[in-house]
């Protein structure tokens, strides 16, 4: 793939995996190449939700999935100079952006979730995973979503206070789900959400202790949206730089990559 031509984006937005189709002929390469494109992810989160996608089918690839993730090769071989970038600043406010693309595995039919953690201007943990169960409604979906980074944020903002540092305001979590952001403070149990799990409700607590917060957030502002589903080349670079991926600037003293 050296002489590779580059791509835009590391998804094609027109195709869906599946585990069906005509076998891989070198399974071990492919596991291969994608074990080491998990280590690619630890600073690019960009290409988290590819990579998570081509994990999915380690035990049997397909010809179809080999395509993928020379997809996302094809994307490095044109971004090879992008990384995070790290910039002092005198924030300390942590936000946290929360998306799920609802029954997104054509064969399970399980949701995709993700988001991504805030400190002031700097990136500092994201995620991108399939859900464990199926979940019956989108807002179920994007509740697990809410759950899942409630905890990552939980357990951050203990260790800033350990460390010392300053949080002026609990941590904030944008949603573009509005029936999430409901459940979240309405300490009412509604008969359409006892399907989901009671453990996950802890949120609830956060929000009613002022642990955390919960707002909307509209979904063409939805920084977690690259880690939920394939975009277009626009759209994907429009939320790179969002994740504060970019080619390095020597014009910026201080910064550092």
């Amino acid at each position: 793939m050296t002489d590779c031509k580059p791509s835009p984006s590391p998804a094609d937005t027109t195709f869906q995996l599946s585990k069906h189709g005509e076998t891989f002929d070198d399974p071990s390469l492919f596991r291969s190449i994608v074990g080491a494109l998990q280590y690619a992810t630890i600073t690019r989160p960009e290409i988290s939700f590819s990579v998570s996608r081509v994990c999915q089918y380690m035990q049997n690839p397909t010809l179809d999935h080999w395509k993928a993730v020379k997809r996302i090769l094809r994307y490095l071989k044109g971004s090879l100079t992008h990384g995070i970038s790290i910039t002092p600043s005198t924030s300390s406010t942590i936000n946290v952006y929360c998306d799920a693309g609802w029954a997104a595995d054509p064969d399970d039919r399980r949701s995709h979730h993700g988001f991504a953690v805030y400190y002031g201007p700097n990136l500092i943990s994201w995620s991108s995973r399939k859900q464990k169960v199926v979940a019956r409604s989108s807002t179920e979906a994007e509740y697990r979503a809410i759950a899942f980074a409630a905890s990552e944020v939980s357990w951050l903002a203990s260790l800033i206070k350990e460390l010392r540092l300053p949080c002026p305001r609990p941590p904030v979590i944008f949603c573009d789900n509005i029936s999430a952001i409901y459940l979240t403070a309405n300490p009412v149990f509604h008969q359409r959400s006892k399907h989901i799990e009671i453990d996950y409700h802890f949120v609830r607590e956060k929000v009613a202790c002022g642990q955390l917060c919960v707002k909307y957030i509209p979904s063409t502002d939805q920084t977690a949206d690259v880690f939920t589903k394939a975009l277009s080349s626009s759209r994907f670079a429009h939320l790179r730089s969002k994740l504060t991926v970019s080619k390095p600037d020597m014009r910026l003293p201080g910064g550092v990559r």
